[in-house]
């Protein structure tokens, strides 16, 4: 296999895997109350509340809200509809670095700094909505850890986009 097939093999499959994430990270936004209700339910038959108490406190908090919601508010989790959305649609735009990584790399970068903009977000509006700080963090990782594969696959484009360059035509020295 030629360095140019296993290059554009690798950037594939990194970018099959992260769009699986984000279409997972997506879909999981549409069932939200149904999620909190068997997540509240796991955690207490795996005893979390005598080991975790606070993520106890928290997951029986979000679901108390989110039930709430649903039965007096259901219009307000239609906001959650459009953020699953965006997941499936931000998915559906890597299809151009799938089909031709080097001219579509942009959309690499975007998501790349898509990941660092989590960051300020969730240290600036966390505090401001009320969510724990432990919380937050784990809102961040998912930019940190989102930029792994994206890092991977822009240097795997670059490299790919200097085996495909035309070579500069220098003049012989004499």
């Amino acid at each position: 296999m030629s360095d140019r097939a296993a290059l554009l093999r690798g950037i594939r499959a990194w970018l099959a895997v992260f769009v699986v994430c984000l279409v997972l990270s997506g879909a999981t936004a549409f069932p939200l109350v149904h999620e909190l209700r068997w997540t509240e339910d796991l955690l207490r038959a795996l005893s979390a509340p005598e080991h975790l108490p606070a993520l106890m406190d928290w997951i029986a908090r979000v679901r108390q809200g989110l039930d709430v919601v649903d039965a007096e508010y259901p219009f307000v989790l239609y906001g959650t509809d459009w953020l699953a959305f965006a997941h499936l649609v931000i998915a559906v735009a890597f299809h151009g670095p799938y089909r031709d990584p080097v001219r579509n790399i942009w959309v690499v970068e975007f998501a790349m700094i898509a990941c660092a903009g989590i960051i300020p977000l969730a240290l600036i509006c966390g505090p401001i909505r009320g969510i724990p700080f432990w919380w937050s963090v784990l809102d961040m990782s998912f930019g940190v850890f989102g930029v792994i594969p994206l890092y991977v696959v822009r240097r795997k484009i670059k490299r790919l986009e200097a085996l495909t360059a035309p070579h500069a035509w220098t003049p012989a020295t004499t």
